[in-house]
């Protein structure tokens, strides 16, 4: 049987990466991969679809899944060939699994878990989350993403995007250097610096994935529809650091451009 070639992202995506810092992937993983997904997730918090009576928290997480199907879910052909085309060919790996699930649910309480924010990659060694660090290179982080295992409309707490933040918070990392910035850091402010960025919401049927810039500013929100969402928010991993040989990756390109960069060896080693 001939072997099957995945066209993947198109170059306008590709760009668009680049300059909003996202693209939206629909039918990544198969709606009955999804469902699989959904099915399992049920079952490991010990609720269910059809009593919502006992949906009493806003959200529940489930910290990592390593089961047959959710390897498969991040390991899609389509996503190999996205992976390569935004990271670099090969540079990153294989998720092992997917995690963390916030799992949402309709409810008028507050998740208290929305406020706007960067993932840090760095770091955690440290036990207060707040001195977690990221740098401009992006160390420890290829890419974030955004996997939905179930439909996810408007009301049903869709992940909020600052579009274009990326760029943003690249230029503000960079007199942090290699050292990189804590999230306490970058918090100080709410990232005010990004609260004029143009608000996208992740929505898609299950299935869909959002490949998201490692800086890109975003945040939760209650849930004030009907039925429950599953998502996961993995990381991607890289395979390695920074290797000036290699032609830049659109990650980099995108940071290279907002910071002005022609070259990541411009990078001062510590705070200027």
């Amino acid at each position: 049987m001939p072997k099957t070639e995945y066209i993947g992202l198109t170059s306008d995506q590709v760009e668009n990466f680049i300059n909003d810092g996202f693209v939206k992937i629909e039918n990544a993983v198969t709606a009955q991969l999804a469902k699989q997904c959904r099915d399992e997730l049920w079952a490991d918090i010990g609720l269910s679809p059809d009593e919502p009576e006992k949906w009493i928290h806003p959200v529940i997480r489930v910290a990592s899944k390593a089961s047959p199907p959710f390897v498969e879910a991040a390991n899609t052909p389509l996503l190999h060939k996205a992976y390569d085309q935004l990271v670099g060919d090969r540079r990153w790996l294989a998720p092992q699994g997917l995690g963390t699930f916030p799992i949402r649910f309709p409810s008028p309480k507050s998740p208290g878990d929305d406020g706007w924010h960067v993932d840090v990659s760095f770091g955690d060694d440290t036990p207060d989350f707040m001195e977690w660090r990221v740098n401009v290179k992006s160390r420890g982080r290829a890419l974030l993403m955004l996997f939905l295992f179930s439909d996810v409309g408007h009301d049903d707490a869709p992940t909020r995007i600052r579009k274009g933040s990326h760029s943003t918070i690249a230029r503000e990392l960079l007199p942090y250097g290699d050292a990189g910035a804590t999230l306490r850091q970058l918090s100080a402010s709410s990232y005010a610096s990004t609260e004029n960025c143009e608000v996208e919401l992740a929505i898609g049927a299950a299935g869909t994935v959002y490949l998201c810039h490692p800086f890109l500013v975003h945040a939760a929100q209650p849930h004030r529809g009907e039925r429950p969402r599953f998502m996961a928010q993995p990381p991607l991993l890289p395979k390695g650091g920074f290797d000036p040989a290699l032609p830049p990756s659109p990650v980099q390109i995108a940071i290279r451009r907002a910071c002005g960069l022609m070259r990541f060896s411009d990078v001062p080693s510590g705070p200027a």
